[in-house]
C-alpha cells in the first residue's frame, strides 16, 4: 500500500494525464513531417519523449514552488525523470542535440512568474515546441512550416494559461508574483486570452494553407474555433467559478480533435 500511495502521489504531482495537451501536436507535427503515419518505432520514441520530458518538468515545477504552493490556498495540497534524453538518443543526432535546450526552456518556465508577467508565454513554448520536436525527429532537419503550428500551440496554451492564472490574482499579488492577471486584472487578462486564441486560430488556418491541407483540416479547425468559443462563455472575469471545465475538459478535447482531423486529412489524401 505505500508504493501504491507513493505511485499515486507521483502521478498527481506530475499530473501525467494532462500530457494530452501537447501529445496531439506532437502527433500532428510527426504525420506532417511524414505525410501520413510515421515508423512505429519513430512514433513511439516520440512518445517517450513527450511524456517523459512533461513529467520532468512537471516534477521540476513542484519542487521549485513548493514554498509557493504551500502559501496558495488553491495548491498547497499538492504533493513535492533521463526517459526524455534516451528517447532523444533514439531518434536522431540533431534531436539529441536539442534536447538540453528544449529541458532548458522547459526548467526555466519554473521561474518565470518571478520575474515577469508574461511567463504564461513561456508555458505556451515548452509547449509548442512538441510539433517541432516531432518534425525533427522524422525529418532529422527543421522546416519554416512547422514552426507556424507551433508558435499556434504557444498562443493557445499562452491563452488559457492567462484564464486558468485568473483564480490566482489575489494570491500573486500579495506573494509578489507576476502574471496577466496579478499585473493587469481581470478584465484586460480575458481580452489578452481572447486574443491569444484569435492569433492561435489564424495560424492553424495559416499551416493549412502552407501544407495545403484539405476540408477535413478546415472542419477541424472551425470544430476548435467553436470550442474556444464556448470556453470563452462558460467563464467571465465575475465568475470563474467553470474554469476547471474550462481548462482541463475542453482544452484535452481541442488538441485531439485538432489532431484527428488533421490525420484524417493525412490519411485521405494519401491513399486517393
Amino acid at each position: 500500500m505505500p508504493l501504491f500511495r507513493s505511485i499515486g502521489v507521483t502521478l498527481e504531482m506530475i499530473k501525467w494525464e494532462h500530457s494530452v495537451f501537447a501529445l496531439p501536436f506532437a502527433l500532428t507535427g510527426a504525420m506532417l513531417a511524414a505525410h501520413g503515419w510515421p515508423p512505429a518505432a519513430k512514433l513511439a520514441w516520440i512518445v517517450v519523449c513527450m511524456i517523459s520530458a512533461r513529467s520532468a518538468a512537471m516534477a521540476f515545477n513542484r519542487w521549485a514552488d513548493a514554498d509557493l504552493d504551500a502559501a496558495n490556498p488553491r495548491t498547497r495540497m499538492r504533493a513535492i525523470p533521463a526517459g526524455f534524453l534516451l528517447g532523444a538518443w533514439r531518434l536522431n543526432r540533431l534531436t539529441l542535440l536539442l534536447a538540453p535546450v528544449v529541458l532548458a526552456v522547459l526548467f526555466l518556465y519554473s521561474y518565470t512568474k518571478r520575474f515577469t508577467r508574461w511567463s504564461h508565454l513561456f508555458l505556451g513554448l515548452a509547449l509548442g515546441l512538441a510539433p517541432s520536436g516531432a518534425w525533427i525527429a522524422i525529418r532529422g532537419s527543421l522546416d519554416p512550416r512547422i514552426v507556424v503550428l507551433t508558435v499556434a500551440v504557444l498562443f493557445w496554451v499562452a491563452g488559457f494559461d492567462v484564464l486558468y492564472a485568473c483564480q490566482d490574482e489575489a494570491h500573486d499579488r500579495s506573494a509578489g508574483l507576476l502574471s496577466i492577471p496579478a499585473t493587469l486584472g481581470l478584465g484586460p487578462a480575458f481580452w489578452i486570452a481572447r486574443t491569444m486564441h484569435v492569433l492561435m486560430l489564424g495560424l492553424l488556418v495559416w499551416l493549412v494553407v502552407l501544407f495545403h491541407l484539405g476540408p477535413l483540416a478546415g472542419i477541424g479547425i472551425a470544430a476548435v474555433a467553436a470550442l474556444l468559443l464556448w470556453e470563452h462563455t462558460i467563464v467571465s472575469p465575475r465568475d470563474l467559478t467553470r474554469m476547471n471545465a474550462a481548462f482541463f475538459m475542453m482544452n484535452g478535447v481541442i488538441a485531439v480533435i485538432f489532431f484527428v482531423f488533421v490525420a484524417a486529412d493525412l490519411l485521405m489524401r494519401r491513399h486517393a
